[in-house]
């Protein structure tokens, strides 16, 4: 069985050739590299990366773990240009996909240069964000603890000071320096940007400066339809759903796309169709509006469900719809 998916093991080209665009000459001073985004999920650790790069490339909804691939985003100044590498939430898996997640995220943590470790500013450090923390101890490399969701905080300000003082203690245990901000609303994310670009080292530009990620547009075609299943449909069609895009013809006045979304079990194809197709022209025509701003154009969707039992567990099936352990 063949998927045109993007290969998580496929070597990553040279930007110029992906853009046809050229990659200049790093000025004297410029720094340049690669910032992990960790924590537990649902922190906003996508949220924030869209904000960075002033794009949507990664989806968010409010279900856990919604991250899935190492995703990375761009973000270009005349001073510097820093990768995020967006990672799966780490926790406690309970399926073979779980595990792939995981690992994947983990691996990130040693093939950065900075790390950036957010925390749900609405909420106390719990055992999740200990569990980040202790695998963030061993890294080699500057770690900034960031306080995401500042704009949801308590009103009452001793509520808040008993948050932000759990992750300052974690904190202060290694030393890490620590910044408050939100994805959502912006505040404090210059002061977050300046911190991690003083923790780089200077460096050329790894990609053209009109880049805002490496992914192949296909890759952010499903990633969005993935999207609004999860907001549409939330708790009854949680992890069990991926999306293969399997054609996409390109006209003058019109972009067609056609893609299968795979599901595991017949219940969940019946709930994501709907009764009389309600549901999946919902998801439609949401996705068809998103794609429509990736592609700067119309786009006609059309979408088929396929039951794949159990694919989560299956390493094989996990392979073929995109889903490997990252080398390095």
């Amino acid at each position: 069985m063949s998927h045109d998916i993007p290969d998580e093991q496929t070597p990553n080209l040279e930007p110029d050739y992906i853009t046809g665009a050229s990659i200049p000459i790093a000025p004297d001073g410029f720094k340049s590299g690669f910032v992990g985004i960790v924590g537990r999920p649902n922190v906003g650790k996508s949220t924030l990366m869209n904000h960075l790069v002033g794009q949507k490339i990664a989806i968010t909804s409010p279900v856990a773990q919604t991250t899935r691939n190492r995703l990375r985003g761009i973000l270009s100044t005349p001073q510097a240009q820093i990768i995020f590498v967006d990672t799966p939430g780490i926790h406690k898996p309970h399926h073979q996909l779980g595990e792939v997640l995981v690992k994947n995220a983990q691996m990130a943590i040693n093939s950065v240069d900075v790390l950036l470790f957010v925390v749900d500013g609405t909420v106390e450090a719990g055992g999740g964000d200990r569990f980040v923390a202790d695998l963030l101890k061993r890294a080699e490399v500057p770690v900034l603890l960031g306080i995401n969701k500042i704009d949801q905080q308590p009103a009452k300000a001793e509520e808040t000071a008993q948050i932000d003082q759990s992750y300052g203690t974690i904190a202060a245990e290694q030393g890490w320096v620590t910044i408050k901000f939100s994805a959502l609303d912006g505040a404090g994310l210059d002061t977050l940007q300046s911190a991690l670009v003083d923790r780089l080292e200077s460096g050329p530009y790894y990609y053209p400066p009109d880049l805002v990620t490496d992914q192949p547009e296909r890759f952010i075609m499903g990633e969005l339809i993935r999207e609004q299943i999860l907001m549409l449909t939330r708790e009854e069609v949680p992890h069990s759903v991926a999306v293969s895009i399997d054609r996409v013809e390109e006209a003058p006045d019109i972009t067609r796309i056609l893609a299968t979304v795979y599901v595991e079990r017949a219940s969940q194809k019946g709930i994501l169709i709907g009764k009389g197709g309600k549901m999946m022209k919902a998801i439609g025509s949401a996705a068809r509006q998103q794609i429509q701003k990736l592609v700067m154009g119309k786009v006609y969707l059309e979408m088929f469900v396929k039951v794949q039992p159990k694919w989560r567990q299956s390493r094989i099936q996990l392979a073929e719809l995109g889903y490997r352990v990252e080398e390095g």
